[in-house]
């Protein structure tokens, strides 16, 4: 069951062309404006916050991981491509 509140949010400004797309998608749906709005919003949060908890996770990854040493790492991978060209 999907409960509705209401709360009063200032009212947001939108560029002609902005406006226009959200009349032309409220007239073919049959839909108010502000509904659509609101739910093009609800679906935005959830996303950003889907999106938050995800980056939350690997930054609590990287606290886990032992760092690499960016320099030896290349002189290794130097060193593999020298042998494999020498065919060594």
């Amino acid at each position: 069951m999907k409960v509705r509140m209401r709360f009063h949010i200032l009212p947001a400004s939108y560029t002609s062309e902005t406006a226009k797309k959200l009349n032309d998608l409220a007239a073919t749906s049959g839909r108010a404006p502000e509904d659509i709005v609101e739910d093009a919003l609800a679906v935005y949060l959830e996303e950003v916050t889907s999106i938050r908890k995800t980056l939350d996770s690997r930054y609590d990854d990287l606290g886990r991981i032992k760092p690499i040493d960016g320099e030896g790492a290349f002189t290794k991978l130097r060193e593999k491509s020298e042998r494999r060209r020498s065919g060594g």
